[in-house]
């Protein structure tokens, strides 16, 4: 009864997350804004490795083949608290998030199959960012404020199944949708009316992925793991109107819309290429992993979306190189708590994709490039459920080319509730 009742306030918890949904970083006002990491917070403390990873009790987002191996009923939520700090050539700024990671249920189906369901946020867009051109006398003559706020989520289901001794296969179906508000605001100096431009649009589209997993006992009770995934190249529709009016402030601060100069209809797609991701890993059941793992996707393009209207940013190749493992020091310990925690630790090296342009000129491009150390913890609570929190540093972005450094720490959290849900008992 007691688990029944957590996982309803989980539930209730997890939609209240998704409802307040927030972000911080600059870097959100590109496209559909800043993108969630796609692991589970196991993996996410592995430096995001999962693609040849696999086990009885763990979900993977990364490689839907993995299910097959599953042989319990495991309910997880996640939640990510991000503190940044922003950073520029003349200011440093500081701000924290909180949103959630994920929603999901996976079980078995017979002994060689596996099935999960879920929720996840794909992108969030929040950021507010203002430009201020003086006057030369010490004033302002003019300032514009961007902002946007909203986000892509998605609903999935994955399925995977053993085909032969040692190989397994999946396919993973999913809908995104979602809604992004971008606008600017430009107020010039002795002009009693300012203008805005909003861009309100609408997000959704499907995609399909696949996945295949192989895996071989050595000597010595060696497990060598080897997996791969290929996601289909997609599209995600975007539709909405722009408004261009203007307006004059209130006393409170509220905008008093006078005349619109302009609206329009938005029909435009946000094109997503074939995804590849290949590893290799090597360990022994419960006791320990390394593993190593590459994606790589060709350049996004996008139609009808604000930032790529004005030359502001660009899209060309990005790649993921990550290593990580973790280690079990004694799975069965009765004497020592400590020995029967799972400690995990990762390194990641990513090339976004993401082509900023630092000038008014959008002739100098410079690439956004994220670099992460990670750790976690796996504790132990009844049974086969865990808490599992993960820390992770990282860097984004530069300050050259009139650009924004970000630095961070994410702490991760989840619980994930294990069962054997499905399994008919015998009476003996």
């Amino acid at each position: 009864m007691i688990k029944k009742i957590l996982v309803a306030f989980l539930l209730l918890t997890s939609v209240t997350f998704l409802a307040q949904r927030t972000n911080s970083s600059p870097y959100s006002y590109f496209g559909i804004g800043e993108e969630f990491s796609g692991t589970t917070v196991e993996q996410s403390s592995m430096g995001g490795i999962g693609v040849a990873f696999n086990h009885y009790k763990y979900l993977n987002f990364t490689n839907p083949a993995a299910y097959a191996d599953l042989r319990y009923t495991t309910y997880s939520f996640g939640i990510l608290n991000n503190n940044l700090t922003v950073k520029s050539n003349i200011s440093e700024q500081n701000a924290n998030s909180t949103s959630l990671s994920y929603l999901a249920l996976a079980f078995p189906i017979g002994n060689k199959a596996g099935l999960s369901i879920g929720l996840q946020p794909v992108s969030s867009v929040g950021y507010s960012l203002s430009n201020s051109i003086p006057d030369g006398i010490g004033g302002v003559s003019e300032i514009s404020v961007f902002a946007g706020d909203g986000g892509v989520s998605r609903v999935y289901g994955s399925f995977g199944i053993k085909v032969a001794k040692g190989l397994s296969v999946g396919l993973e179906a999913d809908y995104s949708f979602g809604n992004i508000d971008n606008s600017v605001i430009n107020q010039k100096a002795n002009i009693s009316l300012a203008t805005k431009y909003n861009e309100v649009t609408v997000l959704d589209g499907t995609s399909v992925k696949l996945g295949a997993q192989y895996q071989k006992e050595l000597k010595n009770k060696l497990i060598l793991n080897a997996g791969a995934t290929f996601k289909v190249g997609n599209s995600l529709n975007v539709t909405g109107n722009d408004y261009l009016y203007s307006f004059a402030f209130g006393a409170s601060g509220s905008e008093s819309p006078r005349d619109t100069v302009s609206t329009s209809e938005i029909n435009g797609k946000f094109n997503l290429p074939f995804k590849s991701i290949i590893g290799f890993g090597l360990g022994k059941q419960d006791k320990w992993y390394a593993g190593l793992e590459y994606e790589n996707q060709d350049a996004i393009s996008t139609t009808g979306l604000l930032a790529s209207t004005n030359g502001a940013y660009q899209y060309g190749s990005s790649n993921r190189i990550s290593f990580g493992g973790f280690y079990l020091p004694k799975i069965n310990s009765i004497s020592n708590y400590w020995n029967r925690v799972t400690y995990r630790a990762g390194v990641r090296l990513e090339k976004s994709g993401l082509l900023v342009g630092g000038s008014e000129t959008n002739t100098n491009f410079t690439p956004i490039d994220d670099f992460g150390i990670s750790f976690g913890l796996g504790l132990p609570l009844q049974r086969l459920s865990t808490v599992n929190m993960g820390f992770e540093f990282g860097k984004r972005g530069t300050i050259n080319n009139n650009l924004i450094e970000e630095n961070y720490f994410n702490f991760r959290l989840s619980l994930s509730l294990t069962d054997t849900w499905f399994i008919k008992r015998k009476i003996d």
